[in-house]
């Protein structure tokens, strides 16, 4: 039974109104009652109480544990997890509440005036997403975030993007033996193959790019990306970017199209990796925003033969034209 509003947990969550909705249970915006003004978002971790008692114990130990390695965090464009605790069978987060709309609304607002968001705009907030899931994947063991789509982006009024809501973290353990906070497959549109069983699959690194990839597509083209399930059985399935915004640039384009690859090995392997290949040399925080990378000639073409034969022409041309100025 969800929390009901003006209830107060551990003296001093008083809740507000429920703000989400989970697989494992709700999130609530509260009142932080010993911190005057500070709302606070509450997750809630409802466990299957017909399982056996002593797996449920398992469960909230698993819970408190990595509830402990969440607490640690510290980064910008990731909510603080302040506090973690029981109340009535269920396990809490609280974490920072963060203001603002999220890309999915901002993209949703966008279509509805027959726009597309700015190429731009995405960039720089995805430049800040790799900035949270690089420091998620450099911690000791490496955090995988496993649920990044548009509507766990928020923007806050002063455009800083958040990562929003852990509820499938995974803690990759040193020795190789997964440790998940809650059971879960993400959402399906954004999620890759490997991830599809649940905890039985193997997820790394690379299943974060992928999900990172396909939220890029959604937010740039309007339309939501190809269920990884069905681009396996229909490989030709998924629509060019540029088909369906011709305004892209062709180095985004390409850098989507790449991490969103079925097979782990062809993706980026890092987030580093992705990066580069979304924004090349261009930082959106020093450059002015009206400013795109200017295309290379490898994003200009892409067979090695067709970039040897413009070189081969276009020294052709300078040679023809050297030859009619020496007359």
């Amino acid at each position: 039974m969800p929390l009901k509003s003006g209830e107060v947990l551990r003296e001093r969550y008083k809740i507000r109104r429920i703000i989400g909705h989970g697989g494992m249970g709700s999130i609530y915006l509260a009142d932080d009652l010993r911190l005057e003004g500070r709302m606070c978002a509450l997750k809630e971790v409802e466990h299957d109480h017909t399982l056996p008692e002593e797996m449920i114990k398992q469960a909230r130990d698993q819970f408190m544990r990595e509830a402990t390695v969440l607490a640690r965090l510290d980064h910008p464009n990731l909510p603080k997890v302040s506090d973690f605790f029981s109340h009535g069978g269920r396990d809490f987060l609280v974490m920072d509440f963060v203001p603002g709309k999220d890309l999915r609304t901002l993209m949703n607002e966008a279509h509805q005036k027959g726009d597309f968001l700015s190429e731009r705009e995405v960039l720089s907030w995805a430049n800040q997403l790799a900035n949270a899931l690089n420091y998620l994947h450099n911690q000791n063991p490496p955090i995988l975030h496993r649920d990044i789509k548009p509507s766990n982006l928020k923007l806050t009024p002063t455009d800083t993007v958040k990562l929003v809501d852990f509820g499938l973290v995974k803690i990759l353990a040193s020795e190789e033996v997964t440790i998940t906070i809650l059971q879960g497959r993400g959402t399906a549109l954004y999620t890759p193959l490997e991830q599809y069983g649940g905890d039985s699959g193997h997820t790394d690194i690379r299943s974060d790019v992928y999900a990172f990839g396909a939220t890029l597509y959604h937010l740039l083209t309007n339309q939501k990306p190809v269920e990884a399930r069905e681009l396996f059985l229909h490989p030709d399935s998924l629509i060019p970017p540029r088909q369906l915004n011709p305004d892209l640039s062709l180095r985004t384009e390409r850098a989507v199209l790449w991490a969103m690859n079925l097979h782990p090995d062809e993706r980026p392997q890092d987030i580093e990796s992705f990066r580069k290949a979304l924004l090349g040399d261009w930082d959106p925080i020093i450059r002015p925003r009206a400013s795109l990378p200017s295309p290379t000639l490898a994003d200009l073409v892409s067979s090695p033969i067709e970039r040897t034969l413009i070189l081969v022409s276009l020294g052709l041309l300078f040679l023809s034209l050297a030859v009619t100025l020496l007359r």
